[in-house]
C-alpha cells in the first residue's frame, strides 16, 4: 500500500495505491472519495481535501503510519465505502544475505539468487554484473518504493519468478553514488532483515 501526495502540482488530494493494476479501471465517487476498481477489485483510493481531516507534511512518496492510515480509513467510511485497508509497517529495504546464485537458463546477463531476508528467503533475479553468493546487500522488497518512485512488484523475467530487488547505491538515491554497474555490497556488521534505512 502507498500513499503519494502533492499539493504544489496536484492539489489537495491523497493518492492511496493498494495494489497494482492492469489499466482498466472502474470509478465510484462518493462525497470526497473516489473508490478505483480493476476488473471489480479495489486498487485504489483518491481522497479530496485530505488537509481537512490530516496534515501531511512532504510531497511525492509519503510514508504511511498507523495514525495516517486511521485518517485514510475514517475518509473511506465516512465516505460510505466498505472497504477495510490492511496496512504493512513492515521495512520495505532490509539487508539481506545471498545464500546461492544461479545463471539464468534464458539469459546470458542475468543471475537467480535465492536471498535471506530472515522472515523469509526471496528468489531473485538480478542483472549486476558484481553479484556474488555469500554478499550482504540491500533488498528492496515487495512493496516498496524506489526513490524514482518505480514500486517493486512480483514480477517474470525472462520466465523465471522474481520477488523484490537487489540494490545498488544509484538506485538507492545515496550520495557518491557511482556510476558503474553494480549492486552495493554491506559489511559484515550489518545484520540479516535489520532495516537499512531509518524508520
Amino acid at each position: 500500500m502507498n500513499l503519494f501526495y502533492n499539493k504544489e502540482s496536484v492539489g489537495d488530494v491523497a493518492f492511496l495505491q493498494i495494489e497494482g493494476t492492469t489499466g482498466t479501471f472502474d470509478y465510484e465517487k462518493k462525497g470526497d472519495v473516489v473508490e478505483i476498481k480493476d476488473n471489480g477489485k479495489v486498487v485504489g483510493y483518491n481522497i479530496f481535501n485530505i488537509s481537512k481531516k490530516s496534515q501531511i507534511n512532504g510531497s511525492g512518496h509519503i510514508k504511511l503510519t498507523e495514525s495516517l492510515v486511521e485518517v485514510l480509513q475514517e475518509a473511506i467510511t465516512e465516505a460510505g465505502f466498505g472497504y477495510k485497508l490492511n496496512a504493512d509497517f513492515s521495512p520495505k529495504f532490509v539487508v539481506g544475505y545471498v545464500e546461492t546464485k544461479e545463471k539464468h537458463p534464458d539469459a546470458d546477463k542475468l543471475s537467480v539468487l535465492k536471498v535471506d531476508v530472515a522472515t523469509e528467503k526471496l528468489q531473485i533475479v538480478c542483472g549486476a554484473p558484481n553479484i556474488e553468493a555469500g554478499q550482504k546487500v540491500v533488498v528492496a522488497k515487495v512493496g516498496a518504493v524506489m526513490p524514482s518512485g518505480m514500486v517493486i512488484k512480483d514480477a517474470e523475467l525472462r520466465g523465471v519468478p522474481s520477488s523484490g530487488m537487489v540494490c545498488s547505491m544509484k538506485e538507492l538515491n545515496l550520495p557518491n553514488a557511482p556510476q558503474e554497474k553494480g549492486i552495493m555490497v554491506l559489511s559484515d556488521e550489518y545484520a540479516v532483515g535489520e532495516s537499512f534505512f531509518e524508520e
